[in-house]
């Protein structure tokens, strides 16, 4: 197993009302947001982000810290597992000339909607099945994708990434510490289906063989 490590320090942390999500959220809006399309990305703030368009001061933070923990260089290539509209992959290219980026998301809607830049490199795909060869990749990331799995599917998808990365992995996943964290999330949660404490996130990265790098979301 890897290190755990917050490579998204440097990403904005907006403010963030888990109460009132918490009540406002219903058992159909989390099924209209898992099914990933129209209504997640670009509805209402109900069933997912209310709006989600490109802006350099997400992502761009984030590249050099990617950068230094993987060596990353105009050489390199990396895969986005759950890469929505490739914010995060247009801004590595444009970050680090000449890398070979990738993405690949469950969702049509995003992929049809792509950032431009990101068009000819991102596909529909699931993560369980990633259509790439073993060791593709010097580098495979997944940020807040694969908890939204049931817990064997999600095992599945980490064995994946493990299958095509060459180097390094990093992933994040919705955990807890205690009982207070734990109904904080539970409360925030819109279309995880795997919740787990931390040290249970560690038993099931074992389980999988999974060799990469982790950090956790808690709102």
């Amino acid at each position: 197993m890897g290190r755990e490590v917050d490579l998204l320090e440097n990403y904005p942390k907006p403010k963030r009302d888990v109460a009132a999500r918490g009540n406002d959220k219903t058992d159909a809006d989390r099924a209209i947001a898992r099914q990933f399309g129209k209504d997640f990305f670009d509805g209402d703030r109900r069933t997912g982000y209310g709006g989600f368009s490109y802006h350099p001061r997400f992502w761009q933070p984030v590249i050099p810290t990617f950068q230094s923990h993987f060596g990353l260089t105009g050489e390199s290539s990396l895969l986005d597992v759950g890469c929505a509209k490739g914010f995060m992959l247009h801004d590595l290219a444009e970050l680090i000339p000449g890398i070979t980026v990738k993405g690949i998301d469950v969702s049509a809607y995003a992929i049809e909607h792509a950032i431009d830049s990101m068009k000819p490199h991102v596909a529909v795909a699931d993560a369980r099945r990633l259509p790439f060869d073993d060791a593709s990749f010097d580098v495979v990331i997944s940020i807040n994708t694969i908890h939204n799995l049931e817990r064997a599917d999600l095992i599945q998808a980490l064995r994946e990434i493990e299958r095509v990365k060459r180097r390094g992995a990093f992933i994040t996943v919705d955990a807890y510490r205690d009982d207070e964290e734990r109904r904080r999330m539970e409360a925030w949660n819109l279309t995880a289906r795997t919740i787990l404490s931390v040290d249970g996130w560690k038993d099931l990265f074992a389980e999988a063989g999974y060799t990469g790098d982790y950090y956790w979301f808690m709102p």
